[in-house]
């Protein structure tokens, strides 16, 4: 994995998605990881940001999940919009029986900010460490109380070294909370590594759900991304009833035309994370399902 060297970089904008040819998607499907994005003239982006990213509208979005066959979507506020969620809100209002969505707050929103994000469909809060724009882990239990009064959960955004020193606080938290990108683990170190085995544990040992997505970012390998494959497996064995799945479109801070990836084929990696379909059909449903609450 490429650490960020301090330069802002002109993003790129998403391949166009193909439908998966290994898996049948089930009805109902969920993707649970993916960002729409504003023009900075309306929606302005932050000046601690990492990347000037390509416009992503929601209608590109929903889009998306047509051409793949999944029926709903959970947005995360992206890092470049910081805690300013117009552009995350405006979104979920205008699919409102399709999408959930996951906001950046910290302690300081008010009752009213968050009883009016929870109205459009936000069921919970990211804290991210890995990139510009985001809350940082610090306020976790406090983050965790506000979720606990809402029925929100925590999601986090962190390298997997982080993981091994968060462990007593996380078994603590008195809410859910998900892990991002198979917990951003180095495939070069394998199950063995500390961060790895923080996240397996976590995944086994409390109230823990771990999303099947960003195997682009973390492999050090093109398509299908194999070496993350034991990373998936042996978190689906760890937890087959709290995994998840994602794209993370429109895959953000990517700058090589030839990395992006189809989302099709992230939905085919399913198969070889969750070989049982009867599995892979709980993580696209079931789990988020859970988690999320459905739309209506």
């Amino acid at each position: 994995m490429k650490m960020y060297d301090g330069t802002i970089r002109d993003g790129l904008p998403p391949i166009p998605a193909t439908a998966p040819k290994r898996i049948e998607v089930p009805a109902g499907a969920w993707e649970t990881h993916a960002h729409v994005i504003g023009p900075d003239e309306t929606y302005p982006w932050v000046e601690s940001r990492h990347f000037n990213p390509q416009v992503a509208p929601v209608e590109d979005f929903v889009a998306m999940l047509d051409t793949v066959g999944l029926t709903y979507g959970v947005l995360i506020q992206v890092s470049v919009h910081g805690t300013d969620n117009r552009v995350l809100v405006d979104a979920l209002r205008a699919y409102p029986g399709r999408l959930r969505g996951i906001a950046v707050a910290d302690p300081s929103f008010t009752d009213s900010a968050l009883a009016e994000l929870n109205e459009a469909g936000v069921r919970g809060v990211r804290l991210l460490d890995i990139v510009g724009g985001g809350v940082d882990i610090g306020g976790l239990e406090r983050m965790a109380a506000i979720c606990a009064e809402l029925g929100w959960h925590i999601q986090l955004g962190m390298r997997g070294e982080g993981y091994p020193a968060l462990i007593p606080r996380l078994t603590d938290l008195e809410v859910p909370f998900v892990i991002d990108h198979m917990g951003w683990c180095p495939p070069a170190e394998g199950p063995g590594g500390e961060g790895f085995r923080a996240v397996e544990y976590l995944a086994r040992n409390a109230r823990c759900y771990v999303k099947l997505s960003g195997a682009f970012r973390i492999s050090g390998e093109g398509p299908p991304w194999a070496d993350t494959f034991v990373f998936g497996r042996r978190l689906v064995e760890a937890a087959p009833d709290r995994m998840l799945w994602g794209s993370d479109w429109p895959h953000v801070g990517l700058y090589d035309p030839a990395a992006r990836p189809d989302v099709g084929a992230l939905l085919d990696g399913l198969a070889d994370y969750a070989p049982d379909e009867a599995q892979r059909n709980a993580i696209l449903t079931t789990n988020p399902e859970r988690l999320f609450d459905r739309p209506s």
